[in-house]
C-alpha cells in the first residue's frame, strides 16, 4: 500500500467514525455560528445587540453599549477562528464565552429562555473540546 492510499483509508475510516462525525459537525458550527454572529454585532441585521447587553454591565464598560457590542464581536469572531485552528481550545474558549453571556442574560428579566438556549451550547461547547481531545491524541483532528 501507498502512502496516498493509507492516508486515504484512514481519512475514510475517520470519517465512518459516528464520534468524529459528531466533532467534525460542532467544530464546523462553532467556527461558523460565533463568526457570523460576530459579524452581525457590526451590522445589527439579526436583532439589535445592545438590547441583549444587561444595564448593569453596560454601566461598567466604557462607552455606548453598542460599542460594546462591537467588542463582544471581535471577541466572538476570534473565537470562532480559535475552534476552526485549535479546537482543543476553542470548544473551552468559546464554552467560557457562552458562561459569561448566560450570566448577562440571567440578570435581565425576560431573557431566562436565551440563557437556557446559550446553557445548551455551553455543553456542546464542552462536548467540541472533549472531543477534540480525544481525536487530537489519536492524531485525527484535521
Amino acid at each position: 500500500m501507498t502512502s496516498a492510499t493509507t492516508t486515504s483509508a484512514t481519512r475514510r475510516a475517520a470519517l465512518s467514525d459516528p464520534g468524529y462525525q459528531a466533532f467534525v459537525i460542532l467544530r464546523i458550527g462553532f467556527t461558523v455560528a460565533p463568526i457570523l454572529f460576530g459579524l452581525d454585532k457590526f451590522a445589527n441585521l439579526l436583532v439589535d445587540w445592545p438590547n441583549y447587553l444587561a444595564p448593569w454591565i453596560n454601566d461598567v464598560v466604557p462607552g455606548s453599549a453598542q460599542a460594546a457590542m462591537y467588542a463582544v464581536g471581535v471577541i466572538e469572531i476570534v473565537a470562532g477562528i480559535v475552534v476552526a485552528l485549535a479546537p482543543r481550545f476553542g470548544g473551552w474558549l468559546v464554552a467560557g464565552w457562552l458562561a459569561g453571556i448566560i450570566v448577562n442574560l440571567l440578570t435581565i428579566p425576560g431573557y431566562y429562555d436565551i440563557a437556557l438556549r446559550d446553557f445548551g451550547l455551553l455543553l456542546g461547547a464542552v462536548a467540541l473540546a472533549r472531543l477534540a481531545q480525544h481525536y487530537h491524541a489519536s492524531g485525527q483532528t484535521h
